[in-house]
């Protein structure tokens, strides 16, 4: 006689059934469209794939609730890369990415990095302080290699060191956060875009390290500094 089987088909379905997360629906155009109604059309239009950067992510890469914020419009003034001046402890930098990079530069003659044998510094730190897009990505490049040849990890802002690629989020994530806000607080047209941006997700328009610190993160920097102004404006 054949023995039956203990697992009733209810049963069975669940283990069956129950163990898998159900897949979402596939996004269909009607529901991109509607996501995007209040926002400008252009933050989506496609660009021609032949020709475009291997380093740049599209705007038509954007899911669903979200915009990437490409170099290609307007909300290219949220890249670090941008031309937007902002003060900060009292000096003057002409872009985020300059104040970033020239942390890679000696503060002074007497700075450990300025007198390491065997290494040239084709900048000043004050030099890269004023440069803005590739160009200070260009010269933080330099720094960096230079970095790598003495075996350092820290960049230094006032006088203090501080790991440039920590695990977790410390001082240089914390400073690029104040630096960051600084640049929306003393650019009303950067301060504007952001806001127009409202609830979409923001997206980066370059690829990222999968391990990348929280300090490149710049989409989600911009996303707390975007919460931080509409709760202000309440």
């Amino acid at each position: 006689m054949k023995k039956k089987s203990w697992i009733s088909f209810p049963l069975a379905a669940f283990f069956f059934f129950g163990c898998h997360s159900p897949q979402p629906a596939p996004r269909s155009p009607a529901d991109l469209l509607a996501a995007r109604t209040n926002y400008p059309a252009h933050w989506w239009t496609p660009v021609p794939t032949n020709g475009a950067p291997g380093w740049e992510i599209l705007p038509q890469a954007a899911g669903l609730g979200e915009v990437i914020l490409s170099k290609r419009n307007e909300l290219g003034l949220l890249s670090n890369f941008a031309a937007t001046p902002f003060t900060f402890h009292g000096k003057r930098y002409a872009s985020l990415e300059g104040f970033w990079q020239m942390m890679k530069y000696p503060e002074s003659p007497d700075d450990p990095r300025a007198t390491f044998p065997c290494v040239s510094w084709n900048f000043t730190r004050e030099q890269v302080a004023q440069l803005s897009s590739f160009e200070a990505k260009h010269a933080g490049d330099l720094g960096e290699k230079n970095m790598q040849t003495m075996g350092i990890t820290w960049v230094t802002f006032e006088g203090k060191r501080m790991e440039y690629k920590p695990a977790t989020p410390g001082e240089h994530y914390r400073l690029i956060v104040k630096a960051t806000r600084e640049k929306v607080r003393q650019n009303p047209e950067v301060k504007k875009v952001l806001l127009a941006t409202g609830d979409l997700i923001l997206k980066p328009d370059h690829h990222q390290e999968p391990d990348a610190p929280a300090a490149w993160h710049y989409f989600d920097i911009l996303t707390q500094i975007r919460t931080e102004l509409r709760r202000d404006a309440d």
